[in-house]
Order: C-alpha cells, then sequence, then structure tokens
C-alpha cells in the first residue's frame, strides 16, 4: 500500500470530481451515524487507536512499509488497534496472544478473506481458494488441494521436475562462475522457482521450444498481478465507490487476466490433444485436476474455470513467496560466512563433494532446515498475512471486532518481539537448533504460513522447493561479493516481502568434478 495520501491526488484534475467527493462525503457521513449507532448499542468498545481526518481517516498518515509503521503503533496503541482507511474499518493485531484468540479461539469467524475487488477479475470472479469465503464450497477445493495435489505423495512424483530445473539453473551459474562473472542471483533464483513451479504445474505440456516465452510472459504477468493487488484501491476504501474504477485498477488487471487466460487455454489445449494422443505422463498438478474435473463425483464438483483458479493460485502463490525467503537467506548468509561454511560442513558430511544435492538428503540437513525457519521469521514473506474478514461481530481481547471489518495479524512483528526471541534483529538459525517450531500454526509466536482453517495449502511443496535449492546453491558454490562489499539486506513491502536491493554475487566453483555442474 505504497503512498496512500496519493490517492487523494487522483481525484483532483477529473470532469466529475464534484460528484465523485459528494459520494466520498455521503458515504462516509451514512459509514459514521451507522457505526456511531452502533457503538451506542456495545457493551464492549472498539480497540484504540490513532486519531484520523474527517472522510480518509487515516490514510493521509499511512506509510509505505505497513508493517513496520504498525509495529511502531502498537507501542503508543497496544497489541490490537483500529485505523479507519476512508470508510473501512481495519483492525490490526501485533501479538501471538490476539492472534491466538483470532485464528484459533474464533477461527471458524476469521475464516474468510478480506477480498480485493481487483482479485475477483484475475481469479475467475473469486473462486479460488484464497478469496474464496468459508464454506463447503472451500472446504471442497482445500481437501482437494491438501489430499490431492499438494500432498506428499504427490510431491515425490514430481520430485524429478524440480530437480531438472533446479540443474539448469546450476548450469548456468556454473558457466557464469568458469568466467568469472558476477550473476544477478534473485533474478535467477526467480527464473528458477518460476521454472520449478510450472514444471510441477503442467510438465512437459510446454516444449523446451517455447518454455522460454511461456516463461518471460508467466514472469511478466505474476509481476503485474501481484502489484495490482498491492495498490491502494478507492473502490475498497470507499463502499459506494466501488462500481466506479477511478484509477483504471480493475482495466489493468482486466487485460493481464485475459492474457493470463488466454496462456492457459493453450496450455490446456497442448495438454487434451496430448492425452488424446496417449502421451499424457500424469505426473503434473495439470494432469490431477483435469481428471477431477472428469470425475463423476458430486463431492468435487470441478469445473474449467475452477481448474485455471487453482492455477493462478499456485502461479502467483508459489514464485513470489519461495523466491523472497531463499534470496532473504541467502543475502544474510553473505554477510555471515562463518554460518555459510557450517552449512556447507554439513552438506559435505551428509551429501559429499563427489555427489549432488538430491531431495532425499534434505530430512538429514537439520542446519539447512533451521537457515529456512530463520529467514522465515526475520524475513516474514507474508508479513501481514493475508487480511481476515470476520463473518460476525464478535470480541476479542476485551473489545469489539465489527462485522466485515479488515483484520491484519502483523506476523512481522510477532516474530520480533524481544520478549520471545533472544536478540531478535539478529540472522541467528541455530536458534532453531535449540527449539522446535514448526509450521503448522501451533506455536502462535512462528505463524510464518498463518494458522487454523486458512493456513496456507502449499507449505509442503514450498518447504521441498525452498530447501532443495538453498542447499544446492550452498553446496556447489562458493560465493564473492563485489570487491568485498556487505549486502544491504532492506526489506520492500508489499503482498510479499522483498528485498529492496538486487542481490549481486559472483559464484565460485566449489566441487572438483566438472561433471556435477552438468
Amino acid at each position: 500500500m505504497t503512498n496512500i495520501s496519493s490517492l487523494l491526488e487522483i481525484l483532483s484534475g477529473r470532469e466529475n470530481v464534484d460528484y465523485v467527493l459528494i459520494v466520498i462525503v455521503l458515504s462516509s457521513i451514512l459509514w459514521y451515524i451507522r457505526l456511531y449507532a452502533k457503538s451506542k448499542r456495545r457493551s464492549h468498545p472498539l480497540p484504540p487507536g490513532p486519531r484520523g481526518l474527517p472522510i480518509v481517516g487515516n490514510l493521509p498518515f499511512l506509510k509505505p512499509e505497513l508493517h513496520s509503521y504498525f509495529q511502531g503503533l502498537a507501542k503508543i496503541h497496544g497489541p490490537i488497534f483500529k485505523l479507519w482507511f476512508g470508510s473501512k474499518l481495519a483492525i490490526v493485531v501485533n501479538s501471538s496472544e490476539v492472534a491466538r484468540e483470532i485464528l484459533k479461539t474464533n477461527d471458524v469467524i476469521f475464516a474468510s478473506h478480506d477480498v480485493p475487488s481487483v482479485a475477483l477479475i484475475n481469479m475467475y470472479g473469486g473462486i479460488d481458494i484464497v478469496w474464496s469465503p468459508y464454506g463447503p464450497r472451500w472446504r471442497m477445493l482445500r481437501k482437494l488441494c491438501v489430499n490431492r495435489i499438494l500432498s506428499n505423495a504427490r510431491m515425490e512424483t514430481s520430485v524429478g521436475l524440480r530437480q531438472g530445473e533446479t540443474r539448469r539453473t546450476v548450469r548456468y551459474l556454473a558457466d557464469r562462475a568458469r568466467a568469472g562473472s558476477s550473476v544477478n542471483l534473485g533474478e535467477q533464483i526467480f527464473l528458477m522457482i518460476l521454472n520449478v513451479v510450472t514444471q510441477m504445474l503442467w510438465g512437459t505440456t510446454v516444449g523446451d521450444e517455447e518454455r522460454e516465452l511461456v516463461g518471460a510472459e508467466f514472469s511478466e504477468l505474476v509481476t503485474l498481478m501481484n502489484d495490482l493487488l498491492l495498490e491502494p484501491n478507492l473502490a475498497d476504501l470507499f463502499t459506494l465507490l466501488s462500481p466506479f474504477d477511478l484509477q483504471g485498477l480493475a482495466k489493468r488487471m482486466r487485460g493481464a487476466a485475459q492474457r493470463m487466460d488466454r496462456l492457459f487455454d493453450r496450455v490446456i489445449n497442448q495438454r487434451l490433444e496430448m492425452n488424446k494422443g496417449g502421451e499424457g505422463k500424469g505426473e503434473d498438478f495439470l494432469e490431477v485436476l483435469l481428471k477431477i474435473k472428469d470425475e463423476d463425483d458430486e463431492k468435487t464438483i470441478v469445473n474449467m474455470d475452477d481448474v485455471k483458479a487453482l492455477l493462478m493460485d499456485m502461479v502467483l502463490g508459489s514464485t513470489d513467496t519461495s523466491l523472497h525467503v531463499i534470496e532473504f537467506a541467502m543475502a544474510e548468509l553473505f554477510n555471515q560466512p562463518h554460518i555459510i561454511k557450517r552449512a556447507q560442513q554439513e552438506l559435505d558430511e551428509v551429501v559429499g563433494k563427489y555427489n549432488i544435492v538430491e531431495e532425499s538428503h534434505i530430512p538429514k540437513l537439520p542446519y539447512i532446515h533451521a537457515i529456512m525457519k530463520e529467514s522465515l521469521r526475520l524475513h516474514t514473506v507474508a508479513p501481514l498475512l493475508i487480511p481476515y474478514r470476520p463473518s460476525e461481530t464478535t470480541v476479542v481481547n476485551g473489545f469489539t471486532i465489527p462485522r466485515d471489518s479488515k483484520m491484519f495479524i502483523n506476523v512481522w512483528a510477532i516474530h520480533r518481539n524481544p520478549d520471545v526471541w533472544e536478540n531478535p534483529l539478529e540472522f541467528d538459525p541455530s536458534r532453531f537448533l535449540n527449539k522446535s517450531y514448526d509450521f503448522n500454526g501451533n506455536d502462535f509466536n512462528y505463524i510464518p504460513f498463518g494458522a487454523g482453517r486458512r493456513i496456507c495449502p502449499g507449505i509442503a511443496m514450498g518447504e521441498r522447493v525452498v530447501l532443495y535449492n538453498i542447499a544446492t546453491l550452498l553446496h556447489s558454490f562458493d560465493w564473492e561479493l563485489p570487491q568485498g562489499e556487505r549486502v544491504e539486506v532492506e526489506e520492500k513491502f508489499g503482498i510479499t516481502l522483498k528485498l529492496k536491493s538486487p542481490l549481486i554475487a559472483t559464484p565460485v566453483l566449489r566441487l572438483t568434478d566438472p561433471n556435477l555442474y552438468l
């Protein structure tokens, strides 16, 4: 939500500016009257919060780095506070105790997400698993994903697809190493993750000759769609403006969604033709989804739009998250050679220097696991999770939380609580060797993927991709920074947290057998 105050500038210079302002004023007045009337009937007050301005509320005072801004407000107003985003009431939670009350005690009430209007465009009306409201259909989709698409058994069948794409990246980095050339490691990780994800989604459907073209188009669309989801939208902030597209965000998202839909159609039609010719291998997610669509089972009624929406979830959700976990981990490691040395010692003991890393090695690499977990703690990939939307008015921590308000869980702040984490701003993987933290949402001091019914269903896939690729990058190469510089590990806020500056480094071949780089 960058430069929220710029929303106000959008209204200037338009022919219908008077009309728009009248709509905003009237909607805000009606909203405040309604809330004031309700507040008189409440036995519990709304949470405290900073004072805002008429009509626009707290919008002009928001800062681009919302996660750290919210952390600062919590020191003034407490672990749960309110903000007004125009006529939209937002509640922000910054403590594990309150997060537990929301995501465990009141899990059913908070089991739906607050859906941005543009998400309905690129997700086929919000029928995907991320934006679907909690209910029987969402439970069906969740069960389908966990048990049949993202299950451990399905992960095992796609090991070769993941390894093949990672080895392609190793070959490229080895060529750069022999030339003594630096690389933008973030770009290479993104391409690698995108290729890994798309290979898992539709495998051999796309031939080598068009893989680069498809990959480039997906890269562009993934970036564009994620950026549009982040843009502050007047339609979401003032309810009476929802029919209008004053900023053109809906138009831009519609264009991107149509391009992605055409790309999906191309891939799906190619797969259907392959299946007619008996060429389908049945290893990838698309094949599974198409089989489910054709099943005569009233418990799993799935049409082609559902197939595309689930593919969209996986493309958008898997690429950005895995990329940034690996990139932050490598950036931190470059500044701490002693951690790299310890990780490489573990890899040499388990894998050896005359072998390549296999996924079967991963369970035997506790320090690599610790590096990933520490990266997820310090640079939480989804710093505010996906905002929740309570289905009914309830009481949390002694405060009233109105129905349909917007609920942020500031996991980034929870993961940096000095009362829980010793030296919380330090990157120290060893802290995860001393205490076992998992990703299942059981310990609310550590919930990088959320908790409760809406916990991320793709944890198993993401964990495998991240661990395998961190291990491979550290086992196959040493890394040198330009002129002995340090990496500035600065965060850029978004739906996913990003490294602000490019990660530039020079790979150095670490293994003596050249065949290990083929």
